[in-house]
């Protein structure tokens, strides 16, 4: 393998030597989006940049901020682009408040099942050559034991991941007004026995969690029964593999379910692709509807679901980490940005 340095990110990226210099310098005249795309492939590739960080014009001296940028994710996973990539797209936002805010990132990778910060795939943070950091940004759900070392560590952040039991900043979609939007939808096109599906994941996924609460609130504002059988691995009890939750959301559907709202858009996708190998045609037998609003793999259909601003997210979680540094034992916030529905060709009236 070739030496990893700044010319084999280049190349890898099919971009200059001299552009990949400067996302390292914070240069002001680079796009957020490759600036991102240079930290990530960087932090795969185990390089650390060595040059003195310029700073920008009309900064003079000003202070450095290095923020600890940690996404906890099996590699493999974060670089599937089958539906999109929102990791990336969060990045985006954060190198977006960086090139503008004398920020310098530090980004790493970590394994779900690595449950301290003494674990193996944390062991290059505690290399002595690395700057300093002011702040740690999170990306995707983390361990809670992971979180409460850090908290007493850093000022920190999560995006698009809540918390409730450790005070903790953190910015996410509003995911009650986004189901609400859905529920408008489907009743809109009668529905009256919607379902909720979603898998189980090695790291609890809390904003799979907050999407059921939401689920519920709306059955029960609507005056609809809320039936246990029609509920697919909404918690611990009855959690089942992937082929058993299919083959029973196929029997709950055979059963008088007309629409499913799944908790994630790549859960629906997949779902999607699996109704129709057994026979069933998404929406004319049942409506399904996501949450993310990411992009549809090639030859699928336009899934019918809920898009999040990940880029804004980004922008105003480090936004929110600036402030903290600041400020470092400012009450802890929970901001919610809005989210609005994307229609797509997942959802019709229901089969009679």
């Amino acid at each position: 393998m070739p030496p990893v340095n700044q010319q084999l990110i280049a190349d890898r990226l099919k971009i200059s030597r001299a552009t990949v210099s400067r996302c390292f310098t914070n240069h002001p005249g680079i796009n957020p989006k490759t600036r991102a795309r240079v930290f990530a492939l960087a932090s795969r590739l185990g390089y650390t940049p060595l040059e003195k960080r310029a700073e920008p014009a009309g900064r003079g001296t000003g202070r450095t901020i290095t923020f600890g940028v940690l996404v906890c994710v099996e590699l493999p996973s974060f670089e599937h682009t089958a539906y999109g990539n929102p990791g990336q797209e969060l990045l985006n936002g954060v190198s977006d408040v960086a090139r503008g805010q004398n920020v310098r990132l530090d980004l790493h990778f970590v394994r779900p099942e690595d449950l301290h910060l003494d674990s193996p795939s944390y062991a290059t943070l505690r290399d002595s050559r690395r700057p300093k950091w002011n702040g740690v940004l999170l990306i995707y759900p983390f361990p809670r034991t992971v979180v409460d070392e850090l908290v007493l560590k850093y000022p920190v952040v999560s995006l698009v991941e809540q918390y409730g039991g450790t005070p903790l900043n953190c910015v996410d979609v509003d995911h009650h007004r986004g189901v609400a939007r859905l529920f408008d939808r489907l009743r809109s096109l009668g529905h009256e026995r919607i379902g909720f599906f979603t898998w189980r994941y090695p790291v609890e996924a809390t904003w799979s969690l907050r999407r059921f609460g939401a689920y519920v609130e709306q059955i029960t504002a609507a005056g609809l029964p809320l039936r246990e059988a029609d509920i697919i691995n909404a918690g611990p009890r009855h959690a089942l593999p992937i082929e058993a939750s299919y083959e029973r959301l196929l029997a709950q559907t055979r059963d008088g379910v007309t629409a499913w709202v799944c908790a994630a858009d790549h859960q629906a996708y997949d779902l999607i692709k699996w109704l129709e190998s057994h026979g069933l045609k998404v929406p004319k037998d049942v409506s399904i509807a996501g949450f993310d609003g990411l992009a549809r793999p090639a030859g699928g259909p336009l899934l019918s679901t809920v898009q999040i601003p990940f880029h804004q997210i980004g922008v105003t979680g480090g936004k929110r980490l600036v402030d903290l540094v600041h400020k470092r034992f400012d009450a802890p916030q929970h901001i919610l940005l809005d989210c609005s529905l994307r229609e797509g060709a997942t959802l019709g009236p229901p089969a009679h």
